[in-house]
């Protein structure tokens, strides 16, 4: 398998994963209360989280940079 279709695996499996979880949040009646500064934390997890994912993914297929 080539080093492009399994980033374009994962990508999907991230992708789904994403989506899923904002439907469920987007289901929760408290939304309507979500302040401003919370969502902007939600976001900042989120993307923490997905970093932290990639950079396993290049260090356990020796991506890392020179």
């Amino acid at each position: 398998m080539s080093d492009r279709r399994a980033f374009v695996r994962v990508f999907f499996v991230l992708v789904s994963f994403g989506v899923v979880s904002l439907l469920a949040m987007l289901g929760r009646p408290g939304l309507a209360t979500i302040r401003l500064v919370d969502l902007v934390h939600l976001i900042g997890t989120g993307m923490c989280f997905g970093g932290a994912i990639v950079a396993l993914v290049a260090h356990r297929r020796g991506l890392s940079s020179p």
